[in-house]
């Protein structure tokens, strides 16, 4: 990731942790975990602490899009630095009310910034255009992510342009098969794995309608069998048992 934005960084990792092992995941973890880590730490004293071997930790920040493990060492470091590397802060039972309203606002501020980060703005543009051009505007979802897209289809209405929002499986394909090649489709998804979405959203593209992803993970299901793909960062802080995952 050399000459990556040092903001990309940690949303890059987050990104790439689907495809890791359960181990490794625990591996990447214990870094961000660590009281100290800079430029000094060196790969034995990570593969001590996680529990693992060097050539492991050295795979993983390969894995992770690094050329090695000083690379992986260098960004982490980076970010780490930034003023908003800890805004993000899980929710705590013990937490005040004003605790719980500061972690909200910070976990916002953080995710917005990195979301800046690591857009693209070329793909930005191209949705942009899709949707603009398209006749119907279909937005797909389910749960968490039926909100973002009611809370789009909003913001599209308040400047003129129409859209449908459905979240219900059935009524998604049925609306997808309907759909051809002068229309367009959002599919909104944090994990990308969403089936009742990616359902819809194959056979949208099936009947010739341009689609796209609006995901956590580049490499997910739904990015991959999308025509365009838009990453955001996940916000706001997790309750302490995790919480449900996001759809």
């Amino acid at each position: 990731m050399a000459g990556t934005d040092p903001k990309a960084v940690g949303p890059r990792i987050r990104m790439a942790l689907p495809s890791l092992t359960p181990l490794e995941v625990k591996v990447v973890e214990s870094v961000f975990k660590r009281d100290h880590f800079d430029e000094t730490t060196s790969i034995k004293e990570v593969a001590e602490g996680a529990g693992v071997s060097e050539a492991m930790v050295a795979k993983i920040s390969k894995k992770l899009g690094f050329n090695g493990f000083r690379d992986f060492r260098a960004g982490v470091a980076e970010y780490i630095r930034l003023p908003t590397a800890d805004l993000h802060q899980d929710l705590s039972p013990e937490d005040s009310s004003e605790q719980i309203v500061q972690k909200v606002f910070r976990s916002a501020i953080q995710a917005l910034e990195e979301t800046l980060a690591i857009l693209d703005m070329d793909a930005f543009d191209r949705a942009a255009d899709i949707l603009h051009r398209a006749s119907q505007r279909n937005f797909y979802g389910v749960g968490g992510s039926a909100q973002i897209a009611r809370d789009v289809s909003h913001k599209f209405l308040r400047i003129g342009i129409q859209t449908s929002v459905y979240d219900d499986p059935h009524m998604m394909l049925m609306s997808a098969s309907l759909l051809g090649p002068d229309d367009a489709v959002i599919g909104f998804s944090h994990s990308g794995a969403t089936t009742a979405v990616l359902d819809a959203v194959a056979i949208a593209r099936k009947q010739g309608a341009r689609t796209i992803a609006v995901t956590s993970y580049a490499g997910s299901p739904l990015a991959e069998l999308s025509d365009v793909k838009l990453k955001l960062v996940n916000a706001g802080p997790q309750r302490p048992d995790g919480g449900c995952p996001e759809p």
